[in-house]
């Protein structure tokens, strides 16, 4: 009973943190107040921009992608349904918009408004006609690649829909999801790794099927996937939540505020993709462009640019183009035509960290249940599994560096950050090879421990035999019972 009011007492801890973080005061204004005139909207009978216009642009084609599951991770498949929204609205085709979510949060029995989605704490339902394009299992980096390569034949299962884009249409991609150093998360096994990433993109642009495109990216360290690494000359834009070494932020979380309506216990969205969603639905996006989008998001995301709870929204790639309208990859909603004001917000008091999210989450749960209840229980339990499981990652990666580069070089060769400009790792097969020979004797990395990817990197930019770092993972964790965290169960992340 002592561990166990030690774990109540150090996650409602967390808990306290995560609700106090950050010092802006101030209340944004959610409301989307429209303008007296509406003619441009009403001259097209109200609907939106029809994409095959004669506007020069071609095709306007999306991928969506919600990187993970379970309804502790709400905010991920609330930003891609809400993103699908913006898109259609804009006059998108659904058949030209491919949605990946694992599809489990809508109709969860934690779900306080069964078959309802919402990404803002007034926010409508966003969920409603979304595409299930690949949902559950189909929900894999295999099939993402084989999508945007527009390879049908590679794809498995779903609705088969690609981007079958030609030289002069544009392409917008959005990723939502945990991520780590060189790495983006998805619900089933294996990860979405940098180095593959790239080879795909290279691909896409070697077939000269599409004009342009923009990357939207919110992962912790998503940086890392592209710093070093994302050319110049593939005619594609990156912005991504965070640097490539730091967090990106939930938001809309209970206790916090803006704080979720009182029956929910989970974060509604992620800050920097709340931040571009309601940027868009509140401007003509055939005034604004990429690089104002941009620059907005980057202070709203940085809690006006004094980083007390936020992260550093970064941008790679080809940045020629950032004077480009958004309508040209987001559409147009006509019924923003005319709108003139900027969306009012002093930036929220307070958001949490996306690691720390599931545990918040799984807290607010115990609070919610009866005492007496078998269901707290084993809610209790899973908060102790998680919290020990997390405890052994990171002591197993410590000492496994010691043993490798000795007591006091470990810890700093390890975390170690590269200068900007240099890639996470020289070697992506290597670092796929260390996770797999970790995860064999250790166990699942799991979404918190994707954030060791970068003590990987380092093993192999200093050259560890696969041997060296077998026989250190045995030492660390000969002992240890993986359990439900083998990779036997959960799947290797490489």
């Amino acid at each position: 009973m002592a561990v166990c009011r030690c774990l109540v007492v150090l996650v409602a801890a967390l808990a306290a943190a995560a609700a106090g973080a950050g010092t802006e005061e101030g209340d944004w204004d959610p409301v989307i107040r429209m303008p007296g005139e509406e003619e441009p909207a009403a001259a097209r009978g109200g609907e939106p921009l029809d994409e095959e216009e004669d506007d020069g642009v071609g095709t306007r084609w999306a991928v969506l992608v919600a990187g993970s599951s379970g309804y502790g991770n709400y905010r991920h498949q609330a930003d891609i349904c809400h993103a699908y929204q913006i898109l259609l609205k804009g006059g998108l085709k659904e058949e030209n918009i491919v949605v990946f979510m694992y599809d489990d949060v809508a109709n969860s029995v934690l779900n306080p408004r069964q078959g309802v989605i919402i990404n803002h704490p007034e926010g409508e339902d966003v969920y409603a006609g979304v595409p299930k394009d690949y949902t559950g299992e189909q929900v894999t980096a295999k099939n993402f690649y084989a999508v945007l390569l527009g390879n049908k034949d590679a794809v498995t299962g779903g609705s088969r829909k690609v981007i079958n884009s030609k030289p002069n249409d544009h392409i917008f991609i959005y990723y939502s999801d945990h991520g780590g150093p060189g790495v983006l998360g998805m619900p089933n096994l294996p990860y979405i790794y940098a180095g593959d990433f790239m080879k795909v993109l290279r691909e896409k642009h070697a077939s000269n099927s599409y004009a342009k495109m923009v990357i939207y990216v919110e992962a912790c360290e998503s940086g890392s996937i592209f710093e070093g690494l994302m050319p110049e000359d593939l005619n594609i834009y990156v912005t991504t939540a965070s640097n490539a070494e730091e967090s990106s932020w939930g938001t809309y979380c209970p206790g916090m505020i803006p704080s979720p309506p009182s029956e929910y216990i989970t974060c509604l969205g992620d800050l920097y993709s709340v931040s571009w969603m309601e940027d868009s639905e509140t401007h003509n996006l055939k005034e604004e462009t990429i690089k104002e989008q941009y620059e907005a998001v980057k202070e709203r995301t940085s809690d006006s640019n004094s980083y007390g709870a936020g992260s550093h929204v970064m941008e790679y790639g080809d940045k020629t183009f950032k004077g480009e309208k958004l309508y040209l990859y987001q559409g147009f909603n006509p019924e923003n035509a005319d709108i003139t004001y900027k969306l009012l917000w002093q930036g929220q008091k307070s958001v949490v960290n996306q690691r720390d999210a599931d545990i918040l989450f799984l807290w607010k749960r115990y609070e919610l249940l009866n005492e007496k209840s078998k269901e707290k229980l084993e809610v209790l339990r899973e908060i102790t599994g998680t919290v020990t499981h997390r405890k052994h990652l990171d002591s197993s990666v410590d000492f496994i560096g010691k043993l490798l580069f000795g007591v006091e070089n470990g810890p700093s060769t390890l975390g170690a950050v590269r200068s900007p400009g240099q890639p996470l790792v020289d070697d992506w097969d290597c670092l796929k090879r260390m996770v797999r020979i970790f995860e064999s004797h250790c166990g699942s990395l799991t979404q918190y421990g994707m954030k060791h990817m970068r003590a990987f990197a380092n093993i192999c930019n200093r050259g560890t035999p696969a041997t060296a770092m077998k026989e250190a993972s045995i030492s660390a964790c000969g002992s240890y019972n993986s359990a439900r965290w083998s990779p036997l169960v959960q799947g290797y992340s490489a």
